[in-house]
């Protein structure tokens, strides 16, 4: 493949020739949206089953070794979260650092961690460097061991915050909130949840996280298979052997099929291959799989960082992100290889007079530049042609989820492992007692495993939650959020005072998630400081400022036709997408993660309470 070529010379951009490109973008673009057009099902989102009844068991906690026994609560407190994971922990340190102390937190998993206690599949790793993906870093005084941790060490990790701030002691684990319903004379949230315990709070912080309830494909026969089966986010180790760092020793005389082939899988495939008798990989669309760049820390650099250096790394990746230009690249990684490349577009566009046209080719052609040199690694390291040819991507870097892994490429070179290519007809045709088939071929097997994402899309908020809240007059969240969700900055609705949403809630998005929940985490503290300072009892989004809010943030923007030519998935939606904000990276404040924060601290600073209804 030919080394990309530069699209800025003497400090002017320029469009080279096909011929000087060594490809055409147009013929590139036709073939991205065949790819694309073959892989869309006419069921969109709804090819997924719920996990009830019959699949219940597929979202059992299978690390409980020990029901904690206890009587059933009734107390009064400041707030509550509802969350243990990243975003509920920062949440109460945020808290603990602004003299709130008067707080809980409802966690149903027996521990902390959120999706790092759910996931423990072997290879399990976050895909953000540790040094910004691990929050708290500076005040709990931890050094990861690796630029990018492994799952024992990011759970551990979640537990040294626990310890540190002293969140155990304040902490309800094993226990699932069933409702939430508001007092208003009281000013009040009422909670019940499923131990008997009745807790009331002036304020309940909602962090239970997108990435937290297992989907399953509704694929014909889904119920009839004999074998053995499980989710990935539910690993079943005392069939598999072994741990979250492989080692999977019981797999030896077992043939294994996985289905999926996103992030996860791409974590954990390379542990099968090396482990089971034999590997069969179901697979629909390829990742994007690009090198690791892993390496351990270094102790003297990491002595050097200056405090503060956390969140000035943070901002700096941000920056990057988005087209912000930095003198240095702090992380220098996969992430900001390609965006220093649209940063240096953007900084030269001016030089010339460019048409919206002309910007968007050269986006794409940085985009194509950066999918050759990702295909071509497949063909340096797969040996077969055609198991290299099924494995490269053919869309557009934001499409998916980009993966990085040293280790997944090579597992295709393995006798025991058989990539099948699912892509056409809508992926796997039917699974039957003995196995899957797929374009009538079956494959019979002993135990499959569903490497097949969290319910995003497809789901509603108070579905994911597994709760139901119910705000003024009785109002069910659920219902008042049944066209889609309806914020003021993407923290709070309107008819459902003191309640607040952490996560992907029409605020600011950046890849890098507790970035971006720990900023959310630092605003909500300061507001609830500044709510008791003033003595004001209640707070909620006027209706027209909702409404404002609504228009902005999802109004149709760059992105939108990026992403409807994108191929399916959970950021967009499946790729069926009625609406042009359908989809998971839409519906998102429109200037970026970096601007959203910056805006939150202007409007506190203003000490107005703009758009808000306060008494």
């Amino acid at each position: 493949m030919n080394k990309p070529v530069s699209l800025v010379k003497d400090g002017k951009v320029s469009i080279p020739t096909p011929d000087v490109l060594g490809f055409d973008p147009a013929e590139l673009r036709k073939k991205y949206l065949a790819e694309r057009d073959r892989r869309i099902r006419k069921d969109g989102a709804h090819q997924y089953v719920d996990i009830d009844g019959d699949f219940e068991h597929y979202k059992e906690d299978p690390h409980i070794t020990e029901t904690i026994v206890r009587d059933a609560v009734t107390e009064t407190v400041e707030v509550v979260i509802l969350g243990g994971g990243f975003g509920g922990m920062c949440m109460a340190a945020r808290m603990v650092e602004e003299g709130i102390n008067d707080f809980r937190i409802i966690e149903r998993a027996g521990d902390f961690g959120g999706t790092w206690y759910w996931n423990r599949y072997p290879g399990a790793q976050c895909d953000v460097e540790s040094y910004i993906y691990l929050p708290l870093l500076e005040e709990t005084g931890y050094m990861p061991s690796q630029k990018y941790s492994f799952q024992p060490e990011i759970l551990e990790h979640a537990q040294r915050i626990g310890k540190h701030y002293d969140l155990y002691s304040r902490t309800y684990f094993q226990t699932q909130i069933r409702e939430q319903r508001w007092d208003d004379e009281a000013a009040q949230w009422v909670l019940t949840t499923n131990r008997g315990d009745v807790i009331r709070a002036n304020h309940v912080v909602v962090s239970s996280g997108s990435l937290n309830r297992p989907k399953l494909p509704g694929i014909p026969g889904l119920k009839s298979f004999k074998g053995h089966t499980f989710h990935t986010s539910r690993w079943d180790y005392a069939y598999t052997g072994g741990s979250a760092l492989g080692g999977l020793d019981k797999l030896g005389d077992k043939r294994v099929a996985i289905i999926g082939t996103g992030a996860t899988a791409i974590q954990c495939i390379p542990h099968l291959g090396n482990s089971a008798g034999h590997l069969y990989v179901f697979q629909r669309t390829p990742s994007s799989v690009d090198e690791r760049r892993q390496k351990p820390t270094d102790p003297n650099w990491w002595k050097s960082l200056k405090a503060g250096w956390q969140a000035d790394r943070n901002d700096n990746f941000t920056k990057l992100l988005v087209g912000v230009a930095v003198e240095e690249d702090l992380v220098n990684d996969g992430w900001t290889e390609l965006f220093k490349s649209l940063g240096e577009l953007q900084d030269n566009s001016g030089n010339r007079d460019l048409t919206d046209e002309e910007l968007n080719l050269l986006g794409e052609i940085v985009d194509y530049q950066h999918d050759n040199r990702v295909r071509a690694r497949v063909d340096a390291i797969v040996k077969d042609r055609k198991t290299a040819e099924t494995l490269k991507h053919y869309y557009r870097p934001w499409c998916k989820r980009p993966t990085f892994n040293d280790d997944y490429l090579p597992t295709f070179n393995k006798p025991n492992v058989t990539l099948v290519d699912a892509s056409a007809n809508g992926g796997v045709e039917r699974i039957t007692e003995k196995g899957i088939v797929v374009a009538g071929v079956e494959y019979e097997v002993d135990c499959i495993i569903f490497a097949t994402g969290f319910e995003v899309s497809r789901a509603t908020y108070t579905h994911q939650a597994e709760l139901e809240i119910f705000g003024r007059d009785g109002v069910k969240l659920g219902d008042y959020w049944k066209d889609g969700m309806r914020t003021y900055q993407g923290f709070m609705a309107h008819g459902f005072p003191n309640c607040y949403h952490m996560g992907f809630t029409q605020t600011g998005y950046t890849p890098n998630f507790t970035y971006m929940l720990d900023n959310q985490a630092k605003h909500l503290a300061k507001l609830f400081v500044d709510l008791k300072k003033h003595g004001k009892a209640a707070i909620e989004p006027t209706l027209e400022a909702e409404e404002a809010w609504l228009k902005m943030v999802m109004a149709p923007n760059a992105f939108t036709e990026y992403l409807k030519a994108c191929t399916p998935g959970y950021y967009n939606a499946e790729g069926e997408s009625k609406k042009d904000n359908d989809g998971f990276l839409q519906g998102h404040y429109p200037e970026g993660g970096l601007r959203f924060y910056q805006m939150l601290a202007e409007w506190r600073a203003k000490g107005d309470y703009e758009g808000m209804a306060v008494r």
